[in-house]
């Protein structure tokens, strides 16, 4: 087969083999702490107070865009293999299933408990509909029911996954198209990347609408998020394309560094008021742009230079943090009703309470209700497709080989 020739397009197989990355579960940890520390700063009022260590805990919402990230990069990959490389083409049908049975089971018990607990009496059918079909963010709500305020990022992420096997086929189809197969792996590349390089216009216009039409609630949908998931599928075709950049290697410290100066700018008024008050335009864009920058500093020194046997990978793969990277989605989910029944069975008021007292013991209890939910919820449905979600380590590989790809 020459590189002039198109590579043939064949479904791929229903097993696969099974590999992590430890450094990326390591990442995926780190921002569902965030998410948690978020959280229990604002219910405790810290993030409202003077000082820059509150402007920092209220930017931690950061780490939406990286988990969004991720999953551009971990989800794009095969396709953007399957266009570079002629490897099977995800099946679809085989894709979305998986996607419901990583998601869905412990999300519903998570829901349902909350609703029943603390909200039972205020629902109606239709509601409880609107929650477990992960349609909350397209109708009106003064507010989330208690326990439920971090899941408004659940349905823009199985918007991500319902579209992105339509979003892989338009790019597929334009990357084979215009003469680029004379110019082989690395003019489908290009192309890739012009087509993904559409995706963060249509966040830019998503912003520009909702203040336009003054509809806030656009916030709440995929269009706005899509320059999170598209940074990820570009890294993905990135990984796929030049492997291992020697340059990302060599400048990750001051990447890294990097971010964390962006984040401190992320934090001031440029970005945007700490309250519920709206930002203007200008404040919400900066903010995109900022998020989308701090989230690619920090995720690239891991997925573009995956020395395995580098400080960082070593820092951020330990077992510890690994195995924190594979609990991070039922943590994500139950850390908010662990601090939702603190307070009520504490009777404390909302916005207050001792933050290092409340920090302590929802971290317990989540951390236990996690680890919980992860082996006898989301292990057991990710069995049914076939899948092991134990970690397996990258084999050695020869030099200059391509470690093996970590399962999303």
């Amino acid at each position: 087969m020459t590189a002039a020739e198109p590579h043939p397009v064949e479904p791929a197989p229903l097993t696969e083999p099974a590999r992590r990355d430890a450094a990326l579960d390591g990442i995926r940890a780190l921002a569902a702490l965030g998410v948690w520390v978020l959280h229990v700063a604002g219910n405790t009022g810290v993030m409202y107070r003077e000082g820059m260590f509150a402007w920092m805990t209220t930017r931690l919402g950061i780490a939406v865009p990286v988990f969004f990230l991720l999953s551009g990069l971990l989800l794009y990959r095969p396709w953007a293999r399957a266009v570079l490389e002629g490897t099977p083409v995800p099946r679809p049908g085989r894709y979305l299933w998986r996607r419901v049975l990583r998601v869905m089971p412990a999300y519903w018990v998570v829901t349902v408990l909350a609703l029943a607990a603390w909200s039972w009496s205020a629902l109606d059918w239709a509601d409880w509909a609107k929650w477990l079909l992960l349609m909350q963010n397209y109708f009106e709500q003064e507010r989330a029911p208690d326990g439920l305020y971090q899941m408004w990022t659940m349905p823009i992420e199985m918007a991500f996954y319902l579209s992105l096997p339509a979003l892989a086929w338009l790019l597929h189809r334009w990357a084979r198209t215009g003469g680029t197969e004379a110019g082989g792996a690395g003019g489908r590349a290009v192309r890739l990347l012009a087509g993904i390089a559409v995706l963060p216009l249509i966040s830019v216009l998503s912003v520009v609408l909702s203040h336009t039409l003054e509809q806030p609630q656009l916030a709440l949908w995929l269009p706005h998020h899509l320059i999170y998931f598209a940074a990820g599928m570009a890294m993905a075709v990135l990984s796929v394309w030049i492997r291992e950049s020697r340059a990302i290697d060599a400048l990750a410290p001051q990447l890294l560094v990097l971010a964390v100066l962006l984040y401190a700018v992320l934090s001031t008024e440029l970005a945007g008021p700490r309250t519920l008050t709206l930002p203007s335009m200008g404040q919400s864009l900066w903010r995109m742009f900022l998020e989308a920058v701090v989230a690619i500093l920090v995720v690239g020194p891991f997925a573009l230079a995956a020395r395995h046997d580098s400080l960082r990978h070593r820092v951020l793969g330990n077992p510890v943090t690994a195995y924190l990277g594979r609990i991070s989605y039922s943590f994500f989910l139950w850390h908010a009703p662990v601090i939702t029944l603190y307070y009520k069975a504490t009777g404390t008021e909302p916005f207050s309470g001792d933050f290092v007292k409340v920090a302590i013991l929802t971290f317990a209890g989540s951390m236990l209700l996690s680890v919980a939910s992860y082996h006898l919820i989301e292990e057991n449905a990710l069995r049914l497709t076939g899948r092991s979600t134990a970690p397996a380590p990258p084999p050695p590989a020869p030099e200059g080989a391509r470690p093996a790809a970590p399962v999303p």
